[in-house]
């Protein structure tokens, strides 16, 4: 029998990419909700229009589910998510709350959660998953999307405590690829970093020192480790890193792409 799989935020940078891949499968049928975005075109997609905000409607397009993938976000950039952190914490929180409380009263069978890397802090050697401490380990510069983190991560662990659906929760590292954002706003560093540099005339602005180093994981393997999560995962909740498991400074990534792109530009740091 073909499994009916729920992906939330299939407009989003995770979400297209999941969708344009997993709806090659024949055992498969995809559902797919979007909101503030247009659908796209792309065959065997059942297209569900509605802001998962919505308890009413949380629970509907929760039913007869097999497997959710919760790829929907209130996301923007990763200059927001220290200068404005508030904008990240309500909403997700509510979403998360309903969509996960609306698995378990349908009985779903599986939840797969969207985490990050977010609230570790920078360090030289790889964090296993039992290695953090959210009292005391959260990077202060990002403790509101962190936290929220956290706490859906620890609502994932409540609701399979209660019944037969089980939980997964991916701390993935810095994502790039197809469909990422571009513009200054509300693109991540990857994104942010290429903009910069292809708009640049004499010079690119760094913010911060540059110091800071990011692991940089592909989508494409990310989508292939929930692929791996939905076919292998026995335990009824689960936590999972996903990363390439070194890192890059935002100075070698500004160089490479600078070299990349055969400008000859400076690179200016914005200390403010």
């Amino acid at each position: 029998m073909k499994k009916k799989i729920l992906i939330c935020g299939a407009t989003g940078f995770i979400g297209r990419n999941l969708i344009e891949n997993l709806s090659k499968n024949k055992n498969y049928i995809i559902y797919a909700t979007f909101n503030k975005k247009n659908k796209f075109k792309l065959k065997n997609i059942k297209w569900i229009k509605g802001d998962l905000r919505n308890d009413t409607f949380s629970k509907r397009v929760t039913k007869n589910i097999d497997i959710i993938i919760q790829a929907a976000a209130t996301t923007t950039g990763s200059k927001d998510v220290v200068m404005q952190p508030f904008v990240h914490v309500t909403d997700n929180a509510v979403m998360n709350a309903y969509l996960f409380r609306n698995a378990y009263i349908n009985k779903v069978k599986h939840v797969i959660f969207f985490s990050c890397t977010t609230m570790y802090k920078s360090s030289k050697k790889p964090i296993k998953e039992n290695n953090f401490n959210p009292l005391k380990d959260i990077d202060p510069k990002y403790f509101g999307v962190a936290t929220t983190k956290v706490y859906n991560e620890n609502m994932c662990d409540f609701f399979s405590r209660l019944g037969n659906t089980k939980y997964t929760a991916i701390r993935h590292s810095n994502i790039y690829g197809p469909y990422d954002k571009y513009d200054l706003e509300r693109s991540h560093v990857f994104g942010a970093t290429i903009t910069k540099v292809m708009t640049a005339k004499k010079e690119v602005v760094v913010w911060g020192k540059g110091t800071e180093e990011r692991d940089l994981l592909h989508i494409d393997d990310l989508v292939n480790f929930v692929k791996l999560v939905i076919q292998k995962q026995k335990k009824k909740f689960q936590l999972f890193n996903c990363g390439v498991g070194y890192s890059i400074s935002i100075n070698n990534l500004v160089k490479k792409i600078i070299k990349i792109s055969k400008k000859k530009l400076k690179i200016k740091y914005d200390l403010s």
